[in-house]
């Protein structure tokens, strides 16, 4: 059911439009969780734009299914990037992204060749757990 409060009128609901009683969520709760949907939309949008994602369309339930456990394993991890390090995402993806190793095998000779890494991302690196391998 639907309410419709025309300008000028008093809104018959005192709580406010959220319609929900205050037992469930008192007007900071509202707020809060407002604020919450804000910080996961904005984080939606930071890393479309900052991982040049673009848009994909699925059309069956399961690759819907599991596009959105991708893209939120994805937030997920740029979260807790985030968390861990206090850099933003946008900088995480700048300064890590030139980072490359490459591993050649010719005739049994095998050659690494390390990314030259630059003092930001060596502080950001040291900032994260060790990888284990």
């Amino acid at each position: 059911m639907s309410e419709v409060i025309k300008h000028g009128e008093v809104n018959p609901n005192p709580q406010g439009r959220a319609n929900l009683p205050p037992a469930t969520m008192d007007g900071q709760g509202v707020i809060d969780a407002y604020h919450d949907l804000y910080q996961v939309e904005r984080s939606f949008r930071m890393a479309k734009s900052d991982l040049r994602a673009r848009p994909v369309f699925h059309h069956d339930r399961d690759a819907i299914e599991a596009h959105l456990i991708v893209v939120f394993a994805a937030l997920a991890v740029a979260r807790d990037l985030q968390t861990q390090t206090g850099v933003s995402l946008k900088k995480l993806v700048q300064t890590l992204r030139p980072l490359r190793t490459v591993t050649i095998d010719i005739d049994g000779h095998t050659i690494t060749a390390k990314p030259h890494t630059t003092q930001d991302a060596e502080q950001i690196l040291a900032k994260l757990p060790p990888v284990a391998g």
